[in-house]
């Protein structure tokens, strides 16, 4: 008799979309979101993965996301890009920054 499955725990749902999918609901033209792409604004591995060299996915979540805050909230959008990074299997973790002090040697 088998075991149940183990469950993972519920992740925030961020869906990969194909261009069309994206440009439909963000209202962007497919060729936007890939000049925006190629340009640096939307961030691979963040904004976008490619699968192989001709299949490209959109994080859809974080590209509207970066599209309703990033001229008015771009640290809301960091936030929603570090949750996302949280959230993946691979256990990514926010480097800690050490903090120097104030104390100097005399």
């Amino acid at each position: 008799m088998q075991s149940p499955p183990k469950q993972i725990a519920s992740l925030p749902q961020y869906p990969l979309v194909n261009k069309q999918i994206a440009a439909e609901r963000t209202g962007l033209s497919a060729e936007t979101l890939k000049r925006y792409r190629l340009g640096g604004l939307l961030q691979k591995d963040i904004h976008w993965i490619a699968i192989n060299s001709r299949v490209i996915r959109y994080n859809i979540v974080l590209v509207l996301d970066w599209i309703q805050n990033k001229d008015t909230n771009p640290q809301g959008h960091i936030n929603a890009i570090e949750r996302y990074l949280e959230s993946l299997p691979s256990g990514w973790q926010k480097p800690r920054i050490r903090r120097l002090s104030n104390q100097t040697k005399t």
